[in-house]
């Protein structure tokens, strides 16, 4: 066996001249080294990509929420909380508030209305919000829920950098919150009304923009939701009362049954739903992208195999000859074949190694200087997210090697059937 690895060395990486080795071979290393680059960076990219996103909405909001039928208000309770903590899986919950509004800014020029757009207030708890504004400008947390004497009783919201910009409004800025008396379904549009009925039940309510949050996220995120403290929104609004809890789980794969697990403890009125259920059609999305990466991943191996095995084609005929001297020399069919598979494998190790530094190389540069740049409204991100795992080399090496050795067999019978005669002759 150590013979023919020497010939299929030999075979391989005997140079023309001095320097260099023959053209076809570095031709076919190069090939295996794109095409496993271009695998492994498709998965970083795409793996990558799925990541944040699905970070970025799990942070947005939480792993699931529990809400009351017809999606009315409740009172917190003791009793609640611990049934919820208690099921097994959840990590922590939090009471929120969400309220429908229209938020309204001052006009920046005599004559100028100022302008409104719809929103939605969601109070969440001083924790709830460290967790959400992780990473965020330094201490934007602690307006929501710190002593606000210069204010004036204005309620501080953290709003959307899409909100803001529609708003034209900035950190510091006043704001009025457009409300409608009558609970949060709107019973207070229902029936005939006249202008000054209506006029009467609106609830209008001044705050101050605390800070500007920017997660990337847009049409229904950064463009719509408000942050506030819990305790000041309910004591405006809806004194004890909230919309439901939001529970995050310790492992995601098993949110499903988890989800399923909270609805049965608390019974009716509650129900629960997941982050993937709310968000389906972000989600879905993003298994669109990744039911592409299969048709990619055959496309490129596909042609890397056949790079392999018309450069072992062409040796043959190279090293015809030699082939036939061999065989005279006593070195069976299976031998030939062998000297040929080994010459496969080491190439294909020269062009996988090559290709996972490359691969690993661009993806630190990129990572660095993040030089591709994206229409963060279009894809919720502003470069190119890649994610390094060590498995997706592992697997994608693989993969190549093994399929070299599987198509390589087909030439290397090729030339284990040249008969001495004939290849002496030629």
């Amino acid at each position: 066996m150590k013979a023919e690895f020497y010939i299929a060395r030999r075979f391989a990486f005997k140079p023309r001249s001095h320097s260099k080795p023959t053209f076809i071979v570095f031709a076919s290393a190069l090939g295996i080294a794109v095409g496993t680059a271009a695998l492994i960076l498709t998965l970083s990219i795409v793996n990558g990509f799925s990541s944040v996103i699905e970070g970025k909405l799990i942070r947005f909001t939480s792993h699931l929420q529990v809400r009351q039928a017809d999606g009315r208000l409740f009172y917190e309770t003791r009793r609640d909380r611990q049934t919820l903590n208690g099921v097994s899986g959840i990590a922590e919950t939090y009471p929120f508030l969400e309220l429908n509004v229209m938020l309204k800014s001052r006009s920046q020029s005599p004559g100028d209305g100022g302008d409104i757009a719809p929103a939605q207030i969601r109070g969440i708890t001083p924790e709830e919000a460290r967790k959400f504004l992780d990473g965020a400008e330094s201490g934007l947390w602690q307006a929501l829920g710190g002593t606000d004497a210069e204010a004036n009783g204005a309620l501080p919201v953290l709003c959307g950098k899409a909100l803001a910009e529609q708003l034209g409004i900035k950190t510091g800025d006043r704001l009025m919150i457009v409300g409608v008396d009558g609970g949060a379904n709107g019973s207070a549009l229902s029936g005939a009304q006249s202008v000054v009925e209506l006029l009467s039940g609106l609830d209008l309510q001044v705050a101050r923009v605390a800070g500007i949050y920017n997660t990337g996220l847009t049409e229904g995120f950064d463009d719509l939701v408000v942050f506030a403290d819990l305790g000041r929104l309910q004591a405006l609004y809806h004194p004890g009362m909230i919309s439901g809890y939001e529970a995050n789980v310790t492992d995601l794969r098993n949110l499903d049954a988890i989800s399923a697990q909270v609805t049965e403890a608390l019974g009716y009125p509650f129900y629960s739903y997941t982050v993937y259920q709310r968000y389906s059609n972000l989600f879905e999305w993003l298994k669109l992208q990744k039911n592409i990466t299969p048709l990619l991943i055959v496309t490129i191996t596909v042609v890397a195999v056949f790079n392999i095995v018309s450069t072992l084609l062409v040796l043959i005929i190279e090293k015809t000859k030699e082939i036939g001297m061999l065989s005279a020399l006593g070195l069976e069919p299976g031998g030939i074949s062998r000297v040929f598979m080994g010459q496969a494998l080491m190439i294909a190790l020269v062009g996988i190694g090559t290709g996972n530094l490359l691969a690993l190389g661009l993806s630190l540069f990129e990572l660095h200087f993040h030089l591709i740049k994206l229409p963060e409204e279009s894809y919720f991100v502003s470069q190119v997210p890649i994610q390094i795992d060590p498995l997706n080399y592992l697997l994608v090496s693989a993969a190549v090697a093994l399929l070299t050795l599987l198509f390589a067999f087909i030439p290397s019978r090729v030339a284990a059937s040249l008969r001495p005669s004939t290849a002496l002759t030629v």
